[in-house]
């Protein structure tokens, strides 16, 4: 018996989604429709593939096996229509970039126009998140993470490294004095990560040092937690208190001043990943040398 491909579409869609309410949403299907294709192909294969719930779709013994063998395949296709779309001589077709929010949007972004402007067959869209994509699934054609990436057969290439520094905003400082000691630090307002930092938990001493500096055991009490940097930046810019924040973020920005020089994080590193089989796109490729030369021009 052969299978029927566009009900293995559906079947994948309502697998991936949970439901068939949001498959349908993903496949401009109504909710019946992909429930009628979804009880055919459950039919012609003689098995059933999901339990039904009121919370939603689980998978049965059966219904992982199918999704495991159609997962392989359409990644495989994905790679294979990245491949055949791309050209050596000129780079073009779509790119997808995830990236956390911070870098995103503070260093990368400001510096995409010049990137389109020398490549206008690339469409590139931006995923700002802190959850670890799945690039071999295509959720995105490449990531610049904070941490080394954990999936299997990705390659990956140090982009750069990086520090936070302490900083605080003219008007707090005049409002409660300027810190001269790290034990000075138990006297002000602290501005940290949230504790909900997804995948930047790895980060952890490099974000929040400032609570244990010069504490011995003890750790200090923030007066504010954020789970984004530009949000610390903005409640820092302030006045609230004193925050760290990464030096690309600090770059020409002449409205912060540096608290207790001495105060440095450990570094933290950036790195440009994508799947092994992208490896002769010339999109991954431009973009990767286009990055490194910026972060060339940075460091002069």
């Amino acid at each position: 018996m052969a299978l029927d491909w566009d009900k293995i579409r559906i079947f994948h869609a309502v697998a991936e989604a949970g439901s068939f309410t949001h498959a349908g949403d993903v496949l401009n299907l109504s909710q019946s429709a992909v429930s009628r294709q979804i009880s055919a192909l459950e039919q012609s294969l003689s098995v059933p593939l999901f339990h039904r719930h009121a919370r939603g779709l689980i998978l049965t013994e059966q219904g992982e096996e199918l999704y495991s063998s159609a997962h392989d395949v359409y990644h495989q296709l994905a790679m294979a229509e990245a491949r055949l779309t791309d050209s050596k001589e000129r780079p073009q077709g779509t790119l997808k970039v995830s990236t956390t929010v911070g870098f995103g949007s503070v260093w990368l972004t400001p510096r995409i126009k010049e990137f389109l402007d020398a490549y206008p067959e690339i469409e590139v869209s931006i995923v700002l998140a802190y959850n670890e994509v799945d690039l071999s699934m295509r959720e995105a054609d490449v990531a610049i993470r904070l941490t080394p990436p954990t999936q299997p057969d990705l390659i990956q290439r140090h982009l750069m490294s990086f520090r936070n520094y302490v900083y605080a905003s003219p008007d707090y400082l005049e409002e409660r004095g300027m810190p001269t000691s790290q034990e000075d630090l138990d006297n002000h307002n602290l501005i940290t990560f949230g504790e909900e930092m997804g995948d930047q938990s790895a980060l952890s001493p490099s974000l929040n040092f400032l609570l244990d500096t010069g504490k011995g055991n003890r750790r200090r009490k923030p007066v504010l937690q954020v789970n984004n940097i530009y949000g610390i930046y903005r409640a820092v810019l302030s006045g609230l208190g004193i925050g760290s924040l990464p030096e690309y973020m600090i770059e020409g920005a002449g409205n912060l001043v540096r608290v207790l020089p001495e105060l440095q994080s450990p570094d933290t590193d950036v790195y440009y990943v994508y799947p092994e089989e992208l490896r002769q796109s010339a999109r991954i490729s431009v973009f990767r040398d286009f990055l490194l030369r910026k972060v060339r021009e940075t460091r002069k």
